[in-house]
């Protein structure tokens, strides 16, 4: 290619917390970023109007599960690389919405891999993976720790990831996974329990009389900054090969724990304020995960730099800010 030539790339997603992240650092790198989603007449685009980035984005409606929209979409856009970071993305809404789960994160992987294919281009494809497929694990995982899923989200994420080392193998597509465990910000949507519980404390904090409800408290996470990891999403893309990673801090923190620092940083007893309810429950959940990102930081370079107390800070600051 070109080294003048300005990269195109094709998000699909672009709405969520990740597609509006990864879109302001192509844009910084001097892609013409074109942003995918279902129908952009009817999709909020909040992410990217908080970010002031939405008039920079050109906007595409694309279809994932509708074959003929994938493969028309990119056909005309033709662009370098495809992010696919659209499906359902909540486990917890997985369990009441299995179907619609599967067919967004399955279908519409395997019609972005078949369209690339057809096309003949020499596109470079991103996945996004998910820490869900490795289940339960009482060791660090890597990206040769075998799958073992406890919901339809992480059974899809781990049908599309097989699906992409499958492309790869077979048509020699320049195709990865990025098997990223949980990462935050401000973006999130309130559904997320990071969120629920940032933006819970601090409205408690300015004197509103409410109880922060949870459910299981127990579980352990590896919880990390979404704007850094769209970074190695970027840079998994510029590899000479396609590859698989595993995207983490490398530090597990408990739910509770996340909810004690919470607090304290707002000078409160977390203890005063949270109920558990056992409706909050899911049928099967994960105890805990660990990761061993090793892989990452010895080939792409990239390494978490925000701790949990420094994430956990920033989206503070960001509730602080938006009342100011």
């Amino acid at each position: 290619m070109n080294a003048n030539k300005t990269k195109k790339a094709l998000i699909c997603g672009v709405s969520g917390q990740d597609g509006a992240y990864l879109s302001q650092l192509l844009l910084e790198k001097g892609y013409e970023v074109y942003g995918g989603s279902r129908d952009v007449h009817n999709t909020s685009f909040r992410n990217l109007e908080k970010l002031n980035i939405l008039d920079k984005i050109n906007l595409v409606s694309i279809t994932l599960n509708d074959f003929r929209s994938v493969f028309q979409t990119i056909n005309k856009i033709n662009p370098d690389e495809i992010y696919n970071l659209a499906g359902q993305s909540s486990v917890a809404l997985s369990f009441e919405q299995p179907v619609e789960t599967m067919e967004s994160i399955i279908t519409g992987t395997l019609n972005l891999l078949e369209a690339i294919r057809f096309s003949g281009q020499p596109i470079k494809f991103y996945n996004a993976g998910s820490s869900e497929c490795f289940g339960n694990a009482d060791h660090a995982v890597d990206e040769e720790t075998p799958f073992r899923p406890r919901s339809p989200y992480g059974v899809a994420k781990a049908t599309a990831f097989w699906q992409v080392a499958n492309y790869r193998e077979a048509y020699n597509l320049y195709a990865c996974t990025g098997i990223l465990f949980n990462h935050e910000s401000p973006l999130r949507k309130d559904r997320f329990v990071t969120k629920k519980i940032i933006s819970t404390a601090f409205r408690i904090s300015r004197g509103e009389n409410i109880k922060l409800n949870l459910g299981n408290i127990n579980i352990h996470r590896d919880w990390g900054w979404a704007p850094e990891y769209v970074e190695a999403m970027w840079s998994m893309l510029q590899q000479e090969n396609a590859d698989d990673f595993v995207i983490a801090t490398g530090k597990t923190t408990s739910l509770e724990s996340f909810i004690k620092i919470t607090f304290e940083l707002l000078d409160l007893n977390w203890k005063d304020h949270v109920t558990v309810d056992e409706l909050l429950m899911r049928p099967t959940d994960i105890s805990v995960g660990y990761a061993n990102p090793s892989k990452a930081k010895q080939i792409l370079k990239w390494e978490a730099k925000n701790k949990i107390t420094d994430i956990i800070r920033l989206m503070l600051d960001d509730e602080k800010t938006n009342i100011e």
